[in-house]
């Protein structure tokens, strides 16, 4: 099989789990891999459909809860994954600003098998994507999966114009990377007092002459999150951009060309410009059968996308001069990720 070439039927699109899996596979084949999900809850809303696919997954790898909510969450998650996964708490003696990464860093560690994945809770694997990640953790160090959402609600097709740009111009960054315990552990993990962790990961890697592979074939499910998250997280995750320059200077310019064009009362200019952004978003949605889990109507979103990241890249600025960094709990993080040329000044 080619590095870059779909295993069976993953190019057509990651399934639901539960109920079609169930029917395709009575008898599925257990993967020697360890899935970490590190965990925060402050509310339990969720609690019944987790379960429900931590149930699919335990049959297929071994699962490994860090979780770092509340002490009576903690309880209630132990009560309803007991026998189920493995569930344990982020290591007390780690210290740093970004909570997700103590928890990886914790489960990783913990991890019995040498390929693992790490994946945010709302990430939905089938089958195909779990073969396709360990099949690839064979050959490279890390792997770099496609998201998707499903279902699709106003605010995940806002979000989905983001995505369509970015598979245009190169690759997402998607909510699960799957890496190889062995390289994880000799580079001694990642920065824990970064804002954008998964970029702070794979330039880490980079950094450690690690290998990595990013099929854009290789579709995973997103849950989406729910409108009010949605827009409580608008400025921070452009905030990520200050770790990516040439990303963070064409989204400063979107307000200034705007004013431009309408001062000059040049309106041409500004349909032009939208189009333009659709077409372009259509590349990513048409590229390795992503027309398969990417709506028709996605690649309108990509204007809107812009233009709100457009607004957002401004008052992330003003929150790193003003404030000293973006809010993430109950602290700042100044700092988004390093660059590889730090990183590797660091090693």
């Amino acid at each position: 099989m080619s590095l870059f070439s779909p295993p069976g039927d993953a190019r057509r699109g990651a399934r639901r789990w539960g109920v079609e899996h169930d029917r395709a596979s009575t008898s599925p084949v257990r993967l020697p891999m360890t899935y970490v999900l590190p965990l925060r809850w402050h509310a339990d809303t969720g609690l019944a459909e987790l379960t429900g696919y931590l149930r699919w997954l335990a049959d297929r790898v071994d699962v490994l809860v860090v979780d770092g909510s509340a002490p009576d969450l903690f309880a209630r998650h132990a009560d309803a994954w007991r026998g189920l996964v493995r569930h344990l708490p982020p290591d007390a003696t780690a210290r740093g600003l970004n909570g997700k990464v103590l928890g990886v860093r914790t489960g990783v560690r913990a991890a019995g098998h040498e390929h693992v994945v790490i994946a945010d809770d709302d990430v939905r694997y089938d089958e195909a994507g779990l073969t396709a990640v360990h099949r690839l953790l064979d050959r490279v160090d890390l792997v770099r999966p496609q998201n998707y959402f499903d279902p699709l609600p106003w605010h995940a097709w806002w979000d989905t114009g983001r995505t369509l740009l970015n598979r245009a111009l190169g690759t997402d960054y998607p909510g699960t990377l799957a890496v190889r315990r062995s390289t994880f552990l000799a580079m001694g993990g990642y920065d824990p007092d970064v804002l954008f962790e998964n970029l702070e990961l794979i330039r880490t890697l980079r950094a450690n002459d690690g290998t990595e592979a990013a099929p854009a074939w290789l579709y995973v499910r997103r849950l989406p999150p729910d409108a009010a998250h949605f827009r409580g997280q608008r400025v921070r995750q452009a905030y990520d951009d200050l770790a990516q320059p040439a990303r963070l200077l064409t989204t400063l310019a979107v307000l200034p060309a705007l004013a431009a064009a309408v001062a000059a009362r040049r309106p041409a200019l500004v349909l032009g410009a939208a189009a333009g952004t659709v077409a372009l978003a259509e590349v990513g949605r048409r590229r390795a059968g992503g027309t398969a889990v990417f709506p028709a109507a996605t690649a309108l979103a990509a204007p809107v996308w812009l233009l709100e990241r457009g607004v957002c890249g401004w008052l992330a600025i003003g929150q790193r001069f003003l404030f000293g960094g973006v809010r993430y709990g109950d602290t700042r993080i100044r700092r988004a990720a390093h660059s590889t040329r730090a990183l590797r000044r660091r090693r």
